[in-house]
């Protein structure tokens, strides 16, 4: 897919093929996944009505990747925490705490990259061992932590999780992140 000058529109046509306008071509959710990956900015447009349609083809793609692989990005707790909050008196700050928040992991894991390349130079042992995982466990706990004084300072008194249960759920997400890392870990081995 070769990049254009300006806005890519992508049309989405009532028979749900998707055409980029910028490449005069039709392209897949897989297609947009990879634009997206590279960093491409594109907007998809229904192409009947001209309506922004961006959003659902993103959540689209996003249910597509979920479905494809074993592994998910988005544990079962986090989603039922998500869909808690529609309707919900939080649903205008979770969108824009989630958009920092996931600002906040691309620069770490830049900066992480940056210093374990400084550290070890670029060889398989940068790529691998505890002390990534060690580093990436320690900023979900920050964000978890960030996240729920976020939440409690706008709802003091409800739900407060009692302190072991809180640390349980924890423990149980930082145990599916290593189990998570470790599997693409030995993916990456296997290549």
């Amino acid at each position: 897919m070769a990049k254009t000058e300006g806005e890519i529109i992508i049309k989405k046509y009532a028979n749900r093929r998707l055409y980029n306008t910028g490449t005069s071509t039709y392209v897949t959710l897989e297609d947009l996944a990879k634009m997206v990956k590279k960093g491409e900015e594109f907007t998809v447009q229904d192409a009947k009505s001209g309506d922004d349609i961006t959003h659902s083809v993103l959540t689209q793609i996003i249910f597509e990747q979920e479905s494809k692989t074993g592994n998910t990005l988005l544990p079962i707790s986090f989603l039922r925490q998500l869909i808690s909050y529609y309707g919900d008196q939080m649903q205008m700050v979770v969108p824009t705490f989630l958009e920092h928040s996931m600002k906040a992991f691309t620069d770490q894991q830049v900066q992480m990259r940056e210093q374990m390349t400084r550290a070890f130079g670029d060889t398989p042992l940068s790529k691998n061992l505890q002390m990534p995982i060690q580093m990436m466990e320690e900023q979900v706990r920050r964000n978890t932590d960030m996240f729920r004084q976020a939440m409690q300072m706008f709802s003091p008194f409800a739900g407060q999780p009692s302190a072991p249960a809180a640390k349980k759920t924890d423990a149980k997400d930082i145990d599916e992140l290593k189990e998570q890392l470790r599997s693409l870990q030995s993916r990456l081995d296997n290549l």
